[in-house]
């Protein structure tokens, strides 16, 4: 794609999502791009490879995040981070968030420290292990995109939760079946449509505290 046609296609899918953004942030996305496309031909990050299908399935997918997320968070941890997704986008977006990013593949977590740096991210930090291994973190939320089912996640990412942190995930055609898993007390589910593209994802957020999460 033209680098116009690229700009105008992250630029409409933000104002779809009504999420404000700057030209330094526009930039920041533009570079992000073109540094997953170069590392990827290395070391295959990601099957995605098209600028479109990057902007609308991983930077725009992973914004939805941001839309069912309460004000008072200020620490997001994500969990399989891979090469940046959902937490990276996040950041850019949000910059007052604490983030970090957690991926024990080497060559992604080299990537993840890179782009960090390129980007010029404060308050970022890889975290190059399992989410199993990880000691001494609280975060008020904990991100993953379909890399586990609901009770999986709950396993094992409740324990890096602050008292009312919550767990956020992106589902989709099974979310049904792995509800019946968990039970629903505790789960908000929000439906959200992925600009550009006739797919709806349901991002399920679940809190621990034994108290139902405000339907935000």
């Amino acid at each position: 794609m033209h680098k116009e046609a690229v700009d105008e296609l992250l630029i409409n899918g933000l104002k779809i999502l009504d999420i404000s953004f700057t030209k330094t942030q526009i930039t920041a996305f533009l570079t992000y791009l073109e540094e997953l496309k170069k590392w990827n031909r290395a070391y295959n990050l990601t099957a995605i490879k098209t600028d479109k299908e990057i902007i609308i399935k991983h930077f725009l997918d992973s914004l939805l995040f941001g839309k069912v997320m309460p004000p008072a968070v200020q620490s997001v941890a994500d969990i399989g981070s891979g090469a940046g997704f959902p937490g990276i986008p996040l950041k850019i977006i949000y910059t007052d968030l604490k983030m970090f990013l957690i991926e024990p593949v080497k060559k992604k977590a080299l990537f993840l420290q890179h782009i960090g740096t390129k980007l010029n991210l404060d308050n970022i930090e890889v975290i190059d292990k399992r989410i199993e291994e990880i000691e001494n973190l609280k975060v008020d939320a904990a991100v993953t995109r379909a890399l586990f089912s609901i009770k999986d996640f709950i396993d094992k990412a409740g324990n890096i939760l602050k008292q009312d942190g919550i767990l956020v995930l992106s589902k989709g055609p099974k979310l049904e079946e792995e509800l019946k898993e968990v039970g629903g007390e505790n789960v908000v589910i929000k439906d959200l449509k992925l600009p550009n593209l006739n797919l709806i994802r349901h991002l399920v957020i679940v809190k621990l505290s034994g108290h139902r999460p405000e339907s935000f």
